[in-house]
């Protein structure tokens, strides 16, 4: 009765298992925005976080991050600060005369001349610090995005090579200025954040990845005829444009909550849509310690403490624990009965 009972019982856990199991499967390969890992909340970022710094903002840590980031050249002033800042903030020791000597030699009225001189001519050689005088003011505008479709025609007409993901960001940045007042400003963070990410793909702080996925929604985003005829409307496909208009509003919440150069800085670190998406959470959430925890952490441990495993994961874990458990028991028992009519053949 007690063998029957057991028996009963593993298939029913067994069964269960498999249901539970083929239900949150189903429900990840029928819902994309189901995902093993979600995003914390805006609290629950500030308490990840903090855990983490307690962990890995050590005296030997900062001293390291910042011997590397003095070493650079040119220095980024952006990251320098933000790591004293968290040095400060911790009461941990650093060695301040080197870094009062980097910003004494990088800080020259002479020195900065030469920084707009330089960035003026290619933002490629602009320094976070310049490209707020020397290009930003020009960039985030309507002007920058008709100059970006101007030189993407010039070269298209002298059959020289175009920079398809600038003329791209210049028509989703101008077509959201042409459609803000028929949408009610709905548009207004993708135009922003359109002539942000175009500053930094300029700048080249975009990373290879991000750049080859942005640069292949573009080339199939738009309609190259229909640009050339001015006609911006028909010019842009939403649908195949959405990576590089899911980056650029997500790269605008970034702005809103920080100074524009540390929006830049951050930029580097966007591989993805949910890279752009979480360190955007993670910004909205720390506000002005996004940088320092940024740099302390690296990328890795500052994304992980933007995420957490999903309720979906979790049921489907425990129906895949459920379902071994289940095998398991129902192979010993079967060992068990096996066992047990080979010692009654060997009586008899």
């Amino acid at each position: 009765m007690l063998r029957v009972a057991a028996r009963a019982g593993l298939t029913a856990l067994l069964a269960l298992s498999l249901v539970f199991t083929l239900w949150s499967g189903i429900r990840i390969a029928r819902d994309p925005d189901l995902r093993p890992l979600t995003d914390r909340a805006g609290a629950e970022i500030v308490a990840a976080t903090d855990r983490a710094m307690a962990r890995e903002a050590t005296a030997e840590r900062i001293a390291a991050r910042l011997a590397a980031l003095l070493a650079e050249d040119p220095r980024n002033w952006i990251a320098i600060d933000a790591v004293v800042d968290v040095a400060r903030e911790r009461s941990l020791p650093f060695d301040e005369a080197a870094v009062q000597a980097a910003r004494a030699a990088d800080s020259g009225i002479w020195s900065g001349m030469l920084d707009c001189a330089a960035c003026a001519y290619d933002p490629a050689q602009c320094q976070l610090s310049a490209v707020l005088i020397c290009q930003v003011p020009v960039a985030l505008t309507s002007l920058g995005d008709i100059a970006g479709l101007t030189r993407g025609g010039i070269a298209y007409v002298a059959g020289e090579a175009v920079d398809t993901l600038e003329v791209a960001l210049s028509a989703v940045g101008l077509g959201a200025t042409v459609l803000i007042l028929a949408s009610g400003g709905t548009t207004l963070g993708v135009k922003a954040g359109a002539g942000l990410v175009k500053t930094a793909h300029r700048m080249r702080l975009l990373s290879p990845r991000l750049t080859a996925t942005l640069n292949r929604a573009a080339t199939r985003g738009l309609d190259w005829p229909a640009l050339a005829a001015g006609d911006l409307r028909r010019a842009l496909r939403p649908d195949v444009l959405a990576p590089v208009t899911s980056v650029a509003r997500n790269v605008n919440r970034m702005e809103n909550v920080l100074p524009t150069a540390q929006t830049l800085h951050l930029l580097r670190y966007v591989d993805d849509g949910a890279d752009a998406r979480r360190i955007a959470n993670g910004a909205e959430a720390l506000g002005p310690r996004t940088v320092g925890r940024m740099e302390v952490l690296g990328k890795a441990r500052f994304l992980r403490a933007t995420v957490r495993v999903s309720n979906v994961a979790l049921g489907l874990a425990a129906g895949i624990i459920g379902l071994m458990l289940s095998l398991a028991g129902m192979m010993a028992h079967l060992g068990q009965s096996l066992a047990l009519r080979g010692l009654r053949r060997l009586a008899r």
